[in-house]
């Protein structure tokens, strides 16, 4: 049987289309109800499975996955909007692809890359950013604001993996 905080996570990937129906449909605001949820549930799963000790290989990689996906989705839509800039969207999805390369990568060689509180704080800049887009009008200077704001912290953490996981980039011993 699975475990809560796999059913959440299992759960907000199924909101991610349902967000974005909504948001084609013209309900920005239940879109945003929808997202909002979704990103609730984010700090759900993973608050549960700490504290009751169920971290599982299955929600160590959907979890970051679904965030992932919730996110950049969400954010192409608003961009094809012009409710957030295409920069901001274009460096949130290049530092995810290279995360997510040098985890792979770390992973193949044995190592695990926790994830990093700047990481955490990244995300939920990401999440306000999506949701501030999607409730005020387009090139509001809160989600400009917002964009800026979790742009700067989007490399500071891909930085921040890439230092703690250097070792990954010296050469293999025969």
């Amino acid at each position: 049987m699975m475990n809560l905080p796999n059913k959440l996570t299992i759960l907000r990937i199924i909101m991610i289309p349902i967000c974005l129906a909504l948001w084609a449909l013209g309900q920005p605001l239940g879109a945003a109800i929808v997202f909002a949820l979704a990103a609730i549930t984010d700090f759900l799963d993973g608050y549960i499975a700490r504290k009751q000790k169920i971290v599982t290989v299955f929600g160590k990689f959907a979890d970051p996955v679904a965030d992932k996906v919730l996110v950049l989705t969400a954010m192409i839509f608003l961009c094809a909007d012009g409710r957030l800039p295409a920069w901001a969207v274009s460096l949130v999805a290049a530092r995810e692809l290279m995360v997510d390369g040098l985890r792979l990568v770390s992973a193949g060689k044995g190592n695990v890359i926790a994830a990093g509180w700047l990481g955490k704080i990244k995300t939920n800049l990401q999440f306000f950013c999506v949701l501030s887009a999607m409730l005020l009008p387009a090139a509001h200077w809160l989600t400009l604001t917002l964009a800026v704001l979790m742009s700067i912290m989007t490399v500071l953490s891909g930085v921040d993996y890439f230092w703690a996981a250097r070792d990954v980039f010296k050469e293999d011993k025969p």
